[in-house]
């Protein structure tokens, strides 16, 4: 993990250097950028493990270079907000962020989020163990291959979603708390908002093609969490 490069994007060169500063100091290999454009560029020079990503900067937003690194890559991204109201941090998440922190923010709490972003990609933390072909309505999830079918037509998915729907359906009917899912998809000592899962659960619905009102894949049960939805 140590190894791994960092590309930190913020106009604010003070808040560059002191999280390029506490990164470095945990062993990272970090590159930087102070525009979205400049962001684009050091991104396919340089091919780092994980952006973090300030929101508001001048010329292209946070939001349209998140928008042009998904069209490239599946990289972990962390984006940082100033903003009090949640519209940004939300837009985020369905865009495809993995994490965010809100400005002014702690710089042991972001390596913190960092490394935990991370260990998914080192531990791989979503069950199931092994290969086993996950079967639900219709749906089969393939973990040997990452490769999700509804109903034999394949569906794009992110690695989180992926490892979302796997944790899910590794239990069909079991109802999972939010603070569950965060354990076992985003990790143990994962810190951040909860609502998170709700995002992503949102981005998988759609992806699935499954109707909230009438769940075919995925249900919400009220005040609790999700489960799985097992075939009566």
């Amino acid at each position: 993990m140590a190894s791994a490069r960092i590309l930190v994007v913020d106009d604010e060169a003070n808040i560059r250097r002191v999280v390029t500063s506490y990164l470095r100091a945990e062993g990272f290999d970090v590159v930087e950028a102070a525009d979205g454009r400049a962001a684009l560029a050091v991104f396919d020079r340089t091919s780092p493990d994980l952006v973090i990503l300030d929101v508001m900067m001048p010329g292209a937003d946070g939001i349209e270079v998140l928008r042009e690194l998904r069209r490239r890559s599946e990289v972990y991204v962390i984006m940082l907000t100033a903003r009090a109201e949640e519209t940004d941090r939300v837009v985020g998440l369905s865009v495809g962020a993995d994490d965010y922190v809100t400005k002014p923010f702690g710089a042991k709490e972001l390596v913190a989020r960092v490394k935990a972003v991370l260990r998914r990609r080192r531990e791989g933390s979503a069950p199931p163990e092994g290969d086993e072909v996950l079967r639900l309505d219709g749906l089969t999830i393939d973990p040997a291959r990452h490769e999700v079918r509804r109903d034999g037509e394949e569906v794009g998915l992110t690695a989180l979603e992926f490892e979302l729907l796997a944790a899910l359906a590794a239990s069909p009917g079991r109802v999972f708390s939010r603070r569950q899912l965060l354990e076992r998809v985003w990790g143990w000592d994962y810190v951040g908002d909860e609502r998170l899962v709700d995002v992503h659960i949102r981005k998988l619905r759609r992806a699935l093609g499954d109707d909230v009102a009438a769940p075919r894949f995925i249900a919400t049960v009220r005040g609790v969490g999700y489960k799985a939805v097992v075939k009566r």
